[in-house]
């Protein structure tokens, strides 16, 4: 699974092909959880070892396990580089892995082999496995047992990744194939999303469903993992609409067009002056500039609205401004995706727009964008 995210994600374990691995500490309270569950199977497979060895078997399946979600999650990420997106990194938590790609690939084609990356190594993990367990080893051992458990493991994890609905990988298959047929990778989000909503609901019906044909009660283990499974589906495939809802307004996201007019004055002058400058000319943000003409600086307009008004004569516009760096400094022609990323790499509040020429174009407040996307 790839998406994005942000904060510190665990333990830094490594940097296979340049992408950094970590670890969460939620992956040692399941590694805990996979030894004891899958150690009675391990026992009945090592008939005459002590339980102390079966433990150990148990908790090597455990990291084993974890190893090849990473060499799936790996498989994300090198196609995702190969198609030159940026890969923040690979994080091992409880329910697997995440790869967080930075952006979206540009088609829908490569959309869809970053997708089945992942789940193709799964299966062909699983494949190796198998011919392991059929044709070259004994049907008795450590290494029979270990490799039997994650051919089988393996075989899962790839199936359920390939179910069509997001945030599964099956389900940017199928964002990939609506995108390509309809020509928009929105609808193909959305209605991937959706039908991950359907997954998450169908996941817990089932269950119950099996239960009920039975004839016994759910198992609270079973319907706890079961819950934990479809709260996951479920929130990533609503984040997944959020994210398509953000999208279909890109369109809407253009500099010149959401651009506030601006004037420009001397960083001595005073504030109420340049406030009332800007006012008589129907402007909606100050630019400061040196005695050349250049700009210098921004005012903020958080700064100016925490300054009392008794008290704005008395400081000057330089005050409540912020340095202009170059990354403030954005073309008036940007837009869209391109908008966005400009804004990312550089988070303020307001930044410069300015014609090829160099000359000021106006000034881009960072509210006025979010306005964009809440509709607001």
């Amino acid at each position: 699974m790839s998406t994005a995210g942000n904060g510190s994600p665990g333990m830094r374990m490594g940097r296979p092909f340049g992408i950094p691995v970590y670890v969460s500490p939620t992956w040692l309270i399941v590694a805990g959880l996979i030894t004891v569950v899958v150690q009675p199977q391990v026992a009945d497979g090592l008939p005459g070892h002590s339980e102390p060895v079966t433990y150990a078997v148990a908790l090597i399946f455990a990291v084993l396990l974890y190893l090849s979600v990473l060499l799936h999650e790996l498989a994300h990420c090198v196609v995702a580089k190969r198609y030159g997106l940026p890969v923040r990194r690979i994080t091992l938590y409880m329910l697997g892995g995440v790869s967080e790609i930075e952006r979206e690939p540009e088609t829908a084609g490569r959309e869809f082999a970053i997708a089945f990356a992942g789940p193709l190594v799964s299966l062909g993990l699983a494949g190796v496995g198998y011919a392991l367990s059929e044709f070259v080893l004994p049907p008795y051992g450590v290494l029979s047992v270990l490799v039997w458990e994650l051919w089988t493991s393996n075989l899962i994890v790839g199936v359920f990744n390939l179910l069509p609905g997001l945030p599964l990988d099956g389900g940017r298959i199928l964002r990939a194939a609506v995108w390509k047929v309809a020509g928009s990778s929105v609808t193909g989000t959305t209605v991937a999303a959706w039908v991950g909503r359907a997954l998450a609901v169908a996941v817990i019906s089932i269950l119950l469903l099996f239960y009920l044909m039975a004839g016994q009660p759910p198992s609270i283990w079973g319907l706890v993992w079961t819950l934990i499974l479809a709260s996951f589906i479920w929130m990533g495939a609503s984040q997944a609409l959020r994210v398509a809802r953000v999208r279909a307004r890109l369109p809407q996201l253009r500099a010149r067009l959401l651009a506030r007019r601006a004037i420009e004055v001397t960083a001595d002058v005073p504030l109420s002056e340049a406030l009332r400058r800007a006012q008589e000319a129907g402007a909606g943000a100050v630019v400061i500039v040196d005695h050349e003409g250049r700009p210098t600086a921004i005012v903020n307009e958080a700064a100016v609205n925490a300054t009392p008004e008794h008290r704005r004569p008395w400081i000057s516009v330089g005050a409540v401004a912020r340095t202009l760096e170059p990354a403030l400094v954005l073309g008036a022609d940007l837009e869209g995706e391109s908008l966005l990323d400009a804004m990312r790499n550089s988070p303020a509040g307001e930044y410069l727009l300015v014609e090829r020429g160099g000359e000021i174009y106006g000034v881009l407040a960072t509210s006025d964008v979010n306005r964009v996307f809440t509709g607001v």
